[in-house]
């Protein structure tokens, strides 16, 4: 019974992460943690962003709940950080390898649930700066045909407004 209820708490913290990654990316890292992911919206050609630290951040919050749950002998807070680390592991596959190709192969989708995570993303870094882009999820993604029309939407609004503001902050 212990095996079900561990699994149930892997899956629904791993659902839960994708709420909290898309409040934090929205939030944080497009909000006062701008410093840090600014560089991930801007071309460049490093191995490492700065935006990098926020994995670093992730990877200690969830060896820190390991810690908690071997110390204390918890089966509940290990199922949380299990949960914690496979969302952590998708989003390296998906973010960093699949859509940024940070791994030594190349791989596209042509089509199908893969090609819409990078469609959305890509529709995500269509906008440089932090105020005004789509699709903050990493894992689950919007559908890429109603972003492209939001940014349009916006895009024509800007154009349209007194005080027009460029989708590429000054440096």
């Amino acid at each position: 019974m212990i095996a079900l209820w561990f699994t149930l708490i892997v899956v629904a913290v791993f659902f839960f992460m994708e709420g909290a990654a898309w409040w934090t990316h929205r939030y944080v890292m497009h909000g006062w943690g701008w410093g840090w992911h600014r560089d991930h919206h801007e071309p460049h050609d490093k191995a490492w962003e700065k935006n990098d630290l926020y994995a670093v951040v992730g990877c200690v919050l969830g060896m820190g709940l390991f810690f908690v749950a071997m110390f204390t002998g918890s089966w509940p807070v290990r199922a949380v950080a299990t949960g914690v680390t496979l969302y952590g592991a998708v989003y390296l596959f998906v973010h960093d390898g699949l859509v940024h190709q940070r791994w030594p192969f190349h791989w596209m989708p042509a089509n199908g649930y893969a090609r819409r995570l990078v469609q959305a993303h890509k529709l995500h870094h269509a906008v440089q700066t932090r105020e005004g882009a789509v699709s903050f999820g990493f894992v689950f993604a919007p559908d890429p045909q109603r972003l492209s029309a939001i940014l349009k939407a916006r895009r024509a609004e800007r154009a349209n407004s007194p005080g027009m503001v460029p989708d590429v902050e000054p440096s």
